[in-house]
This record gives structure tokens, C-alpha cells and sequence, in this order.
């Protein structure tokens, strides 16, 4: 059997003090048929960023050239991530925030061809730190995507998720400055498969998120209307085009 490529990529705007210790972090062996490489996507960052990544061992980085915010980043990765020809796409944030140790249990229904998208829940696992108006705001534009969506979410804003090659080719992030609401209202108005996998959280204690929460609200929510107003077309998808069958090392190639 042919090995899976999974490429994490990593959206960073000066995270100099935290995006070693995530990197270092990312299983790299954890299945005999699964190749892992890790992408940095430096959003313009005027600090150290990119140094400490290639130091902490990141195979690829990709520098922009200006800040253009976190949904022209994970644009940006998920184009990198098909260039490069991953097979699988992970999306974790580079604050150290969210678990990269627990890579493989998102990857876990991908791979048991059960999901075409999955998300690390913060809702489902553990959350320690965060504040009561982050959590507020998390609860509120979660239910409004599955009101819309018509499909039960428990954390639509997580910073912590993994795409097949057929979700990261058809995946359309429309915001800039956000791509939490809109790329899981995209990807499963088009057929494909969510699916949510607890995962343990704590708050960073480096660094500073640029999401403020009065922009964050005045700009989301018209992006939630625009994408919602667009017209998508169904997509045939192939699902067992990642599985992996328990087997030995001598079978991959």
C-alpha cells in the first residue's frame, strides 16, 4: 500500500515563543503508512517566527509577505498543502493552545473512512482558561452553524482540524480575516462528512491572539450570510480514498 502523506500546516503571525514547542510536539510515527511533514505559514509575522520553526524542525515554510489574517493563512495552507501532494491536511494552530499529540485521534475517522473533515472539540473534551466571553461567544456561533447546517456542532471555532485531499481541493474560505464558520458551512453544503473528536485545551500563556471579540462578531457574521447566499454544488466523494487497513510495515511502500 501506498503511504499517506499528511502535511500539518501551521498558520503563525509572531509566534516566535510557542511554535517551536508545537511543532516539536507533532507525532511523526505513530502509523508504519503514514508520512508526516510539517508546513509553517508565516502570515507576515515581524518577529522571529520562521527561525524558531525551522529550528524546531518544520519542512516547509511559507512566507507572506504582509499580515492578511488567519482565513488568507489557512488558505494558503490548504493550497501548500495540495501543491506539496499531501494526501491529508492538518490545521493546527501555532499558540500551543490546542494538542498536537492528539494528531492522530483527528485523523482517526479519516483514515477509518468514516470523515471527510474532522475538528478537535474543545466541548467534547476538556477546556481549562478560557474566558467567559470567548466561551460566550464560542456557544453562540456554533449554534447558529447548526441551525444552519441543520447538523449538530459542539465547536464550530476550533483551531484544530484535519481535511481529506477531495475536502482541502473544494474547501473555499471566502473571509480574510476568519475561516472557522464559513469553510464547515462550505464543506458540508457540498457533501462532505464532519465529524467531531474531543480533544484537551488550555489556554495560551504566550503570545497574544489577534482575534478581538467586537471585530471578530461585525465581520463573521456578514461572511456567515455571504457564504450562506452562495450556490454550491454537491460533490461525488470517494470514501475510502484514505482508509488504513491494519497492517505491517512491509506492506507500505
Amino acid at each position: 500500500m501506498k503511504k499517506q502523506k499528511v502535511i500539518v500546516f501551521l498558520p503563525a503571525y509572531n509566534e516566535e515563543q510557542s511554535i517551536g514547542e508545537v511543532i516539536r510536539k507533532i507525532p511523526r510515527h505513530f502509523h508504519p503508512c503514514v508520512d508526516v511533514k510539517v508546513l509553517v505559514i508565516d502570515d507576515g509575522s515581524t518577529d522571529n517566527t520562521a527561525a524558531a520553526a525551522r529550528e524546531a524542525g518544520a519542512d516547509y515554510i511559507y512566507q507572506m509577505q504582509e499580515n492578511r489574517g488567519l482565513g488568507a493563512a489557512v488558505r494558503q495552507g490548504l493550497r501548500e498543502c495540495l501543491r506539496l501532494g499531501a494526501d491529508i491536511g492538518v490545521m493546527i494552530d501555532a499558540d500551543n493552545e490546542y494538542p498536537a499529540e492528539q494528531i492522530p485521534d483527528l485523523l482517526a475517522p479519516i483514515f477509518a473512512g468514516e470523515a471527510d473533515y474532522t475538528m478537535g472539540s474543545r466541548f467534547l473534551g476538556t477546556i481549562r482558561g478560557m474566558k467567559w466571553h470567548r466561551r460566550l461567544g464560542n456557544y453562540f456561533f456554533t449554534f447558529l452553524q447548526s441551525l444552519l447546517l441543520r447538523t449538530w456542532i459542539y465547536d464550530g471555532q476550533s483551531g484544530m482540524r484535519a481535511f481529506s485531499r477531495q475536502a482541502m481541493e473544494h474547501a473555499e474560505i471566502i473571509h480574510d480575516y476568519n475561516y472557522a464558520q464559513v469553510i464547515t458551512l462550505n464543506l458540508v453544503r457540498k457533501g462532505f462528512r464532519v465529524k467531531e473528536v474531543p480533544i484537551r485545551y488550555q489556554v495560551r500563556t504566550t503570545g497574544q491572539s489577534f482575534i478581538k471579540f467586537r471585530a471578530y462578531v461585525t465581520a463573521v457574521i456578514p461572511a456567515i450570510w455571504k457564504e450562506m447566499r452562495r450556490p454550491v454544488k454537491k460533490v461525488v466523494i470517494d470514501e475510502d480514498a484514505h482508509r488504513l487497513p491494519s497492517i505491517t510495515e512491509k506492506q507500505c511502500s
